[in-house]
């Protein structure tokens, strides 16, 4: 189980300018129960190398983020606009 380390102010500024508290909230509760729960679409982004991931919080946005083995941690590292 992975510890999940506190936002920086820079992504909670981005989080309330776009409304998606909630829906973040609402997907790193799934991501810390499961991390392969089917709506979070999590994938290792390329190149593959620099173990970065991404998870959906919805249609448009994803969460970019990196497991901090070393200290049993998850930081979430930004959050971007996703187009499909």
């Amino acid at each position: 189980m992975y510890n999940i380390l506190r936002l920086n102010n820079e992504l909670l500024k981005k989080l309330k300018k776009y409304s998606l508290q909630k829906k973040f909230e609402k997907q790193l509760a799934l991501f810390s129960k499961n991390q392969r729960h089917p709506s979070l679409h999590l994938e290792l982004l390329e190149p593959k190398k620099h173990g970065i991931y991404s998870f959906r919080i919805d249609r448009k946005f994803r969460a970019l983020l990196i497991f901090r083995t070393e200290i049993s941690s998850i930081e979430i590292l930004n959050i971007t606009l996703h187009y499909q």
